[in-house]
């Protein structure tokens, strides 16, 4: 049996904890591939662009899988290290600075990516980008004092 510490406890997303947060995750990548990577009428996430990123888990080393809400920006995608306007930065945007090599699921497609954390005007571009497309976000970054990562994710 897994066990937490009390601060990883309380940290939450969406007003929910680790536990749930894994549980809704696992829903939201078991629903995606079962529809090609589309979320079906019914689903909270029907209609909001979604991708899953394959990567290696920095401490454990294992194989983990996160459902982010993208943007496209040409070929790549946009994702935002929101945590759900989070105070703590998401384990995820942690695993992709430790090692940027991932893997896309897109729609139908998977295929191999990079990750590249945006800095300075290249990373207000993408906020741009990210919040004319998906407004939430503007407001994730609005209610906490950190600067809220963001990553283009390219093919390999």
């Amino acid at each position: 049996m897994h066990h937490c510490s009390a601060s990883s406890e309380e940290v939450t997303v969406h007003g929910l904890t680790r536990e749930q947060t894994l549980a809704l995750n696992a829903n939201v990548i078991e629903t995606f591939r079962a529809n090609s990577g589309e979320m079906p009428e019914g689903h909270p996430l029907h209609g909001n662009p979604t991708l899953l990123v394959t990567m290696t888990g920095a401490k454990s080393g294992r194989t983990l899988t996160s459902p982010l809400s993208y943007t496209p920006d040409g070929d790549a995608f946009i994702v935002m290290a929101s945590a759900g306007g989070s105070p703590t930065v998401p384990a995820w945007a942690h695993n992709l600075r430790a090692d940027p090599k991932i893997t896309l699921e897109v729609g139908a497609e998977t295929f191999p990516a990079h990750a590249e954390e945006t800095v300075g005007p290249d990373r207000d571009r993408a906020f741009e980008l990210m919040t004319n497309s998906l407004p939430r976000f503007a407001d994730y970054q609005a209610s906490v004092e950190r600067l809220i990562p963001l990553f283009r994710l390219h093919r390999r």
